[in-house]
């Protein structure tokens, strides 16, 4: 992949010395940073197959169900890391990186919100804001990526950017252990949609008054 200082996300994670001693693993093994990206796409897979085997009708279930699709969220959240630093600072860019940076990120956050909507499909609107936060998420992207079509510096803005979302959605994964004492199995992934379909509409607003304003300010 390949990402210009006006497309890349400011992560701070970059800096730990963790994550540039595997990012150079990667590079001495040749590995592509687009095969990187791709792989997003399969940790996107297993937290919604994850998600799909969690049953609210079954609190235990569920409970190991929602953990494993916690750990497959951050998995794919650390593709999305390392596909950039290996091309980046790891000096293996390609010519169709900006193809591998963003449409695997789209795949993935359709697929983990989708199906998470199903999960509570017992809740009111439980599909629909599944859809919702899906179709929410890539239209941030879109906007976003409008901004760096006009000629100025993409806006990663939340509040509820990508790292965002996965951040509530997997809070709400993990805080399910603790769930079947004081509420409905389900009841925190249900909420955790409402607030990343909330906050996507926000971000939205919030990065489209940024653009104009940048705009009209040349």
């Amino acid at each position: 992949m390949t990402q210009t200082p006006n497309a890349r996300r400011p992560l701070k994670t970059r800096d730990r010395g963790w994550a540039k001693a595997l990012a150079q693993f990667l590079v001495q093994r040749r590995v592509s940073p687009n095969l990187i990206s791709i792989f997003s796409i399969v940790f996107a897979l297993a937290a919604a197959a994850a998600f799909y085997f969690a049953s609210p009708s079954q609190p235990l279930r569920y409970i190991q169900m929602l953990v494993i699709a916690a750990v497959a969220i951050q998995g794919r959240l650390l593709c999305n890391m390392l596909d950039g630093m290996v091309a980046v600072e790891g000096g293996r860019q390609t010519k169709t990186g900006e193809i591998f940076n963003d449409l695997p990120d789209r795949i993935a956050d359709s697929i983990i919100l989708v199906q998470a909507g199903y999960t509570v499909h017992s809740f009111p609107f439980g599909m629909e804001l599944g859809w919702a936060a899906a179709l929410l998420a890539v239209f941030t992207a879109y906007v976003r990526m409008m901004g760096g079509a006009a000629g100025l510096k993409q806006s990663f803005m939340g509040p509820m950017a990508k790292p965002h979302r996965m951040a509530v959605l997997t809070a709400a994964c993990v805080l399910s252990l603790f769930e079947p004492s004081f509420l409905a199995s389900g009841t925190l992934l249900w909420v955790a949609l409402i607030v990343i379909v909330l906050g996507s509409v926000v971000t939205i607003v919030l990065r489209t008054i940024k653009i104009v304003r940048e705009l009209e300010a040349r």
